[in-house]
């Protein structure tokens, strides 16, 4: 058990750290503002092979580890967490054609990913089924060579702006094991969207329903077998919740630093705030539990990187406890900040609003929280 990281991931570290400060951070108070999805920023990270992490080489992909992607999003997310979400989406929805597609899907696709000429989204959710994403209602009917889809998902990551749409959908009976992966192209006949979400945070990727009329999609463009469709948005997800669990780390860790320089500046009582004790313990706090939620996230890319068999365990520990404490941490950093914090000026406002999602996508800490008591009270799992 090593915990140093090698020369190639600090390198990959130090490429993604100053991209992020020279490219994002910059921008990120204007693109929030201003809802700017920002695709010059987003071609120059593909261009760092930032688009396709952990997909193969064969078509533009970097082909690295899950634990090289943690470090990769911690990085980018410390700059600007909206920004580093959306490349963690686009990362999971070309991942799955990646590793469940077929040779024809994978090179007709992953090439224009990989280089963000084409962006991705991740269709699961949808009106009526959140939480409960196996209950899902859109339809996919089998016409000879194509499907005809029918139906909405909702709060989609990209919608309307993406050319890649990654939709599970009902091709059979009811739950689980009725449910296919296919991919549907923007400009599909049928094909629309709703409108653009106003949110509290997350605004530099737009967020739109993504709405299926009698859309004509070849067969060609499933993904894996009929039926298949619920393991492969399962597996991606494994890899979604610690990809954004690492993107709470980066934007935390942004609060942790701005909190410890403000308080050997800001002074009252005729001391900096660096001087209080009880200051010095909360910040000693927040740096501790920023720290144990890293080495959780570090331990789920690990498992998920060797097919662990407990992998889908860490990872969804990884996610609860990440983006639980990241969030905790930029209102601790707001707080130290007293009412500067609160205001545009100072930037915790905008990682505080951008973070809060994390603890409901990709699977809610609540459905974490499920994932972990159906393991641990399992008894097949728990037989000696």
């Amino acid at each position: 058990m090593d915990f140093r990281l090698s020369e190639e991931q600090l390198a990959f570290q130090e490429t993604a750290r100053q991209f992020a400060r020279e490219e994002l951070l910059p921008h990120a108070a204007e693109w929030d503002e201003k809802a700017v999805f920002p695709v010059e920023a987003l071609r120059k990270a593909a261009a760092l092979g930032f688009a396709g992490i952990y997909v193969r080489e064969d078509v533009g992909g970097s082909a690295l580890s899950r634990l090289d992607a943690a470090l990769i999003f911690e990085e980018l997310a410390a700059a600007d967490p909206s920004t580093a979400a959306y490349i963690s989406i686009h990362n999971m929805a070309s991942w799955m054609i990646d590793r469940f597609g077929d040779e024809t899907a994978r090179q007709r696709f992953l090439p224009k990913l990989t280089t963000m000429e084409h962006f991705a989204s991740y269709c699961l959710t949808e009106p009526g089924a959140g939480s409960d994403a196996a209950s899902l209602k859109s339809r996919a009917e089998r016409q000879g060579d194509y499907y005809v889809v029918n139906g909405a998902k909702a709060f989609i990551s990209g919608g309307g702006a993406s050319d890649i749409y990654v939709c599970m959908l009902r091709t059979g009976g009811e739950g689980p094991h009725g449910i296919s992966c296919i991919v549907v192209e923007k400009g599909t006949p049928g094909l629309s969207f709703g409108k653009k979400e106003r949110k509290l945070g997350w605004n530099s990727q737009p967020t739109a329903m993504v709405i299926f009329d009698n859309c004509k999609v070849p067969v060609a463009n499933r993904i894996g077998a009929e039926g298949e469709g619920f393991k492969i948005a399962m597996a991606g997800l494994d890899g979604g919740r610690l990809n954004i669990a690492a993107c709470s780390l980066g934007g935390a860790r942004a609060c942790l630093e701005a909190a410890r320089a403000y308080m050997g500046e800001r002074k009252q009582f005729g001391k900096t705030l660096s001087a209080f004790q009880a200051l010095q313990f909360k910040l000693a706090d927040m740096a501790t539990e920023l720290d144990a939620a890293r080495l959780m996230v570090w331990r789920g890319a690990v498992s998920l990187d060797s097919a662990d068999p407990e992998a889908t365990l860490h990872c969804a520990m990884a996610k609860r406890l990440a983006t639980d404490v990241g969030f905790k941490v930029c209102n601790e950093a707001l707080q130290l900040h007293g009412g500067y914090g609160y205001i545009k000026e100072y930037p915790i406002e905008r990682y505080l609003r951008d973070l809060r999602v994390h603890q409901i996508l990709e699977g809610t800490n609540e459905i974490m929280r499920v994932i972990i008591a159906r393991r641990l009270l399992d008894e097949r799992r728990n037989r000696p």
